[in-house]
């Protein structure tokens, strides 16, 4: 056996899996050049082989569920993370031109295969499925919870920070009778979600959080939400974020006032980037928080009412999208053709693996500017 091979069959059969084996988790390798290339690039080389059909595997996510697991993919790294890490470290990689990186590069591939994917509604989030049975009964109890949490109310004015294609807001200004203004920097979200709100008390506009200022009555919100954003901010920008948030809502007297919440996804522990793969073909300088991030970040601004973690309910959710999707690829537009399905393909099932593996976490996170008097009772 070559000693590439030798090692990185070692390293799977830590957790439990075998090359070539007849197990659904069981990798097949088709090109011996994979060996090197793993040990080489790490995360990075595994993805790309993947879609270069240097493997194939019948349970892609069950395959990388075990390796997080067991810690293997903590003990490849390759020279990518570090080159990575030294990026991030130097620069400030969510502002300027490249807050829009993701925009462009992700949530632009085009609507048709966000609307074949999320189901009836373009949430691009996790649903709740406390009680939901399908994906587009968990994606509205998710909207639900979200306006119970901030206690919307007729004549209340909200500002979604990240707003996607528009769905929470319209499901927030049909269901509870609020006004309000979204920001993205995705031109294609913000075309849909004009859209879309078309005829309610709605604003869209193709805007960065940092031009957010809070300076006049018009910038001020009874309410604010952002969902799913905050992955895309940075550490860098973490403290700006909170501070644009606070700027922005209203209630800073003695009554308590306004609420916040924060819908992300979070690491379990600080780091400086993301995995080298994601960070390359899907989400271009984005960083998950730690919960310590969270808090330092907002600490002396909030006061935090409520913390909720629901991260399995993540799992769920990709594994329904991933239902859509492999079903609408072949009325798919030529664009999205075998290369990229497997890049998707990959996306998914790492997104599954580590939210399985408990590696991240989903939270929702309420804040009030001086805490609500009496104490904050949160919905579930």
């Amino acid at each position: 056996m070559h000693p590439l091979r030798g090692r990185v069959v070692a390293l799977m059969e830590a957790a439990g899996l075998h090359p070539g084996g007849p197990g659904d988790c069981d990798p097949q390798v088709h090109d011996p050049r994979f060996y090197g290339r793993v040990l080489r690039e790490g995360s990075l080389g595994l993805g790309e082989s993947y879609m270069d059909g240097w493997w194939t595997v019948r349970s892609l996510d069950g395959m990388l569920f075990r390796l997080m697991a067991h810690g293997v993919d903590e003990r490849v790294h390759g020279l990518h993370g570090w080159l990575d890490d030294l990026r991030a470290w130097l620069l400030n990689l969510q502002t300027g031109r490249r807050a829009f990186a993701v925009g462009e590069r992700h949530y632009d591939l085009g609507n048709e295969l966000f609307e074949a994917m999320l189901g009836k509604r373009l949430v691009y989030s996790c649903g709740y499925w406390r009680e939901a049975g399908t994906l587009d009964d968990a994606q509205e109890a998710k909207l639900d919870l979200v306006c119970r949490k901030l206690g919307l109310r007729p004549g209340m004015r909200v500002l979604d920070i990240g707003c996607g294609w528009g769905e929470a807001l319209k499901f927030a200004a049909e269901r509870y009778g609020v006004s309000g203004v979204g920001v993205t920097i995705s031109h294609e979200q913000a075309d849909y979600a004009r859209r879309l709100c078309a005829g309610l008390p709605i604003e869209i506009r193709l805007q960065d959080y940092h031009a957010l200022d809070g300076a006049s009555d018009d910038s001020r919100f009874d309410r604010i939400f952002s969902i799913g954003m905050f992955e895309h901010v940075g550490a860098k920008n973490y403290r700006t974020y909170f501070e644009v948030a606070r700027r922005c809502l209203r209630g800073g007297d003695a009554t308590g006032g306004g609420l916040f919440l924060l819908h992300c996804i979070g690491g379990n522990v600080s780091v400086r980037h993301t995995d080298p793969w994601i960070a390359r073909y899907i989400f271009p300088n984005s960083m998950l928080p730690s919960a310590r991030q969270v808090a330092e970040a907002s600490e002396g601004l909030f006061v935090m009412e409520d913390w909720h973690n629901f991260g399995p309910d993540y799992d769920r959710t990709l594994q329904a999208w991933r239902t859509n999707v492999e079903a609408a690829w072949p009325r798919l537009p030529p664009r999205y053709d075998e290369r990229f399905r497997r890049m998707w393909r990959f996306y998914l099932a790492a997104s599954m693996a580590a939210f399985r593996a408990r590696r991240i976490q989903l939270w929702q996170v309420v804040y009030s500017p001086r805490g609500v008097p009496g104490g904050y009772a949160a919905p579930r």
